[in-house]
């Protein structure tokens, strides 16, 4: 295990090679929606792709592992922080470009990876563009979605992607961003083929034309559902994948059981959707995570399904894994 004096000689020499766009020590439980977790060693906006650059020259030199966080919504950060550095991209990819639409009504809508899903949802709304409406819904990023495959509502990234503009970390020589196909990405129900190191920085949709108040309607019944639905306060949506979609639902299982509203310290499983799990203000991560962890036992030990977590688990001793992740 690396020293403590070593840890800190690392982040100090990656903060001079990455320059005045490190910050240090940076609370990250405002950035996740669970809002609990500790601090990152290093913090860094992304403003230019020399940034990005820089980053990956700090990694390939001290060896400290890089976590690329969206909109914080699928990750839960441990208390004791994460030792590495943390990067953000909404800043460098926050646009939105909306095409015009073709002799087909076909409409190419450019986004960056740091857009927030349902900003680029109500936007393509608001321009007389169909066909993302589900994501509404969805508290992520693009970047992120495009790696989770994320979905809801009948619909999921993959109904249309094109292709992705990414920049791989793992490779400090890379002079330009990577255009990758669609069908290269390995897309599939709640995952994909991109590796931790691949960050998202641009995704381009295939919509179509449609009609605005149509749109907004669809948004507005998607919100109204979702409200007497799922919960609100601090979480991060559903926490467990549906073992066989269409089918077996987590939420089905969990409730199944009678789990809702079992606590552990400063979280417990919703009362109102058994697939979500709770924080409070001033919580713990530990408490949400032993959570999780409780509810997979039981579920496991009373229906044989072992539920696999949508949720990232970020600083935590022995989170699987090592060098780069990523969140939605």
């Amino acid at each position: 295990m690396m020293s403590r004096a070593t840890a800190s000689t690392d982040v100090e020499a990656a903060a001079a090679l990455i320059g005045q766009r490190a910050r240090r020590d940076v609370p990250l439980a405002p950035l996740t929606t669970y809002r609990v977790g500790g601090r990152a060693a290093l913090f860094v906006e992304v403003a230019t792709i020399d940034d990005l650059h820089r980053v990956a020259a700090a990694r390939a030199a001290t060896g400290l592992a890089v976590l690329t966080i969206g909109r914080g919504s699928n990750m839960l950060v441990a208390d004791s922080g994460y030792p590495g550095i943390v990067v953000s991209l909404a800043e460098f990819a926050g646009q939105i470009a909306i095409g015009t639409a073709d002799d087909d009504g076909r409409v190419v809508v450019a986004a960056g990876g740091g857009v927030a899903l349902p900003v680029l949802a109500r936007r393509t709304a608001a321009a007389s563009v169909a066909g993302f409406e589900w994501a509404v819904g969805v508290p992520g990023s693009i970047g992120g979605a495009v790696r989770m495959n994320a979905g809801g509502h009948g619909s999921d990234m993959a109904a249309s992607v094109i292709d992705v503009d990414l920049f791989d970390l793992g490779d400090p020589a890379a002079v330009k961003l990577r255009r990758v196909d669609a069908r290269d990405l390995g897309l599939r129900f709640r995952g994909s083929d991109l590796t931790d190191d691949q960050l998202v920085v641009e995704v381009r949709l295939d919509l179509r034309r449609g009609d605005r108040e149509a749109a907004e309607r669809e948004i507005a019944e998607i919100v109204r559902w979702r409200r007497e639905h799922q919960p609100g306060g601090q979480n991060c949506g559903s926490v467990f994948v549906n073992p066989v979609p269409g089918e077996v639902t987590a939420g089905g299982l969990i409730d199944g059981l009678g789990l809702r509203g079992l606590r552990i310290g400063t979280a417990w499983v919703s009362e109102k959707h058994a697939n979500f799990i709770q924080s409070t203000d001033g919580g713990a991560a530990a408490d949400v995570r032993a959570v999780m962890e409780a509810v997979r036992d039981r579920v496991a030990a009373a229906t044989g399904y072992v539920l696999r977590s949508e949720v990232r688990l970020i600083g935590f001793d022995d989170e699987p894994g090592a060098g780069t992740s990523s969140d939605e």
